[in-house]
């Protein structure tokens, strides 16, 4: 039994040295708690390689080009939305008073609301001139008048009233002549001298203001929004609108004449098409006109004056598709601001020659024409 029981005493000890040997080991070897944080420090890394390719991206995003800012500067501007127009006397026109109406669509930045039918109505459809110079006479026939590049003509020459027109022009390929557009007008009444005309410009744009406005030298400011009006300190009866917030505006001398005036370019397309050879640095900006005189005497004359005549005869080739005035040498003028052609009537003050006035006069609109035929005017 002694011997019995110091086996198993010395099997205990045995046991206890092994227990405590077994305790101590975990020290020489490696932390369970290491597995983990490798782990993280894996998932640490490829977190930090998922916020570098976030980051790679952002920046990717950031060296895009913004849709809009791409458009601006490389696409083609988009298409204007028609212009609007509405009549403003609720007194005279209550039907049509206030009414928008939307521009057609051959000239959608260039219409007024003809406030008696109550329709949009574009101003190279009545007398004026428009483009390449076709004009409308005071008879109702269209014809073209070529004029010169650089030169001053007399539209209009009566007693109390004359008006010139400065053209611009370019030489197209295997042209003879240049092609012209009117620039700019120049109208004296009563001693006074008003300038409407468009600013040369490389890069069109129809938001921003080309038109160039004065009287007696002095420049007319405008607010650039649509109905905004200037009234003359000067000429009470003188006012100016703006038919649109820009390039667009109506001239009003009460008793006299009211004329529209739309600064417009010649487009790519219409160079394209017309061969006009229109460059970068130069879109050709012009006017397009329309008149409508309240009274001219039976003497008035110019390229259109002339045609308000009772005593004028119309010579055109009525089998021409589009008739040609002649006879420039009669309309040249010195300058713009100069009534001296030679069948100019300018005479303001002399109101004892006799001569008859003429009243209820239809309008006229002048326009550059398509394929460098002139300006045309009509009814």
């Amino acid at each position: 039994m002694a011997r019995l029981g110091a086996l198993l005493l010395l099997a205990f000890a045995t046991v206890l040295l092994l227990a405590v040997a077994a305790t101590a080991a975990p020290s020489d070897r490696p932390p369970k708690a290491q597995g983990p944080k490798q782990h993280e420090e894996q998932g640490d890394q490829e977190q930090g390689q998922h916020k570098g390719q976030d980051h790679q991206e952002e920046q990717g995003q950031g060296n895009e080009q913004d849709p809009k800012k791409q458009h601006k500067d490389h696409g083609p501007k988009p298409k204007p939305k028609p212009m609007k127009v509405k009549c403003h006397d609720r007194k005279v026109y209550p039907y049509c008073y206030g009414k928008p109406m939307e521009c057609p669509a051959e000239c959608s930045q260039s219409c007024f609301a003809d406030c008696n039918s109550c329709k949009p109505v574009c101003v190279c459809s009545v007398p004026g001139a428009c483009g390449d110079p076709r004009f409308i006479g005071g008879d109702g026939n269209a014809f073209y008048f070529h004029g010169r590049r650089d030169a001053d003509f007399c539209v209009v020459s009566d007693r109390d009233l004359h008006i010139n027109a400065h053209f611009i022009g370019k030489r197209g390929d295997a042209m003879s002549r240049d092609f012209t557009w009117i620039q700019a007008i120049a109208v004296l009444f009563d001693g006074h001298r008003l300038y409407v005309g468009a600013r040369k410009t490389a890069t069109w744009d129809d938001d921003v203001d080309r038109m160039e406005l004065t009287l007696d030298g002095e420049p007319v400011r405008l607010p650039q929004e649509a109905d905004a009006t200037w009234t003359s300190s000067a000429v009470p009866a003188l006012s100016i609108t703006r038919t649109k917030a820009a390039n667009g505006v109506l001239v009003a001398l009460d008793g006299m004449f009211k004329i529209r005036a739309n600064a417009v370019p010649i487009t790519e397309e219409e160079s394209r098409v017309h061969r006009y050879g229109v460059t970068s640095d130069d879109c050709l900006a012009h006017l397009d006109l329309a008149f409508k005189f309240d009274t001219l005497t039976g003497d008035v004359h110019g390229v259109v004056g002339q045609t308000y005549r009772s005593d004028y005869v119309n010579h055109f080739d009525v089998k021409a598709s589009m008739p040609t005035m002649g006879g420039e040498s009669n309309f040249s003028t010195s300058g713009l601001f100069a009534a001296d052609c030679a069948v100019a009537r300018y005479a303001p003050g002399r109101h004892d020659d006799g001569v008859a006035m003429v009243s209820e006069l239809a309008g006229i609109t002048c326009a550059s024409g398509m394929g460098g035929q002139g300006v045309v005017c009509k009814k």
